[in-house]
């Protein structure tokens, strides 16, 4: 029987999942079973991390909130600033607001003296 040459797909496929891992360490980086394990892995975690990253960054941003309000020694903490904040209308997510309290506190300070005022 002749020799039947199998094609270059497997072997294209197989570099391609060698770039992927290239910056892994040992076998994780050489070895084509371990590179697919590795690299399906790899791939899971960054998708539920992109989630969990959410998530953490809102905590940070109410934390930060939360501890500039009461360092200011304000009757109130950060669920009642949120809650006037709905109440008067202004529609300043945590974000924006976390970075005005670390960036300048005094108009985080003039912010919240205006709702107290309504």
């Amino acid at each position: 029987m002749t020799r039947t040459k199998r094609g270059y797909i497997a072997r294209r496929r197989r570099t391609k999942a060698r770039v992927f891992v290239s910056s892994f360490r040992g076998a994780h980086a050489t070895l084509t079973r371990s590179i697919t394990q590795q690299e399906r892995r790899a791939l899971v975690s960054s998708h539920r991390d992109r989630d969990r990253q959410k998530r953490e960054f809102r905590r940070l941003w109410i934390t930060r909130l939360n501890a500039v309000i009461r360092e200011r020694g304000v009757s109130y903490n950060y669920s009642q600033l949120i809650h006037h904040l709905y109440k008067s209308q202004l529609l300043l997510n945590r974000k924006i607001l976390a970075q005005i309290a670390i960036s300048n506190r005094k108009s985080l300070y003039m912010i919240s003296n205006e709702i107290l005022k309504k």
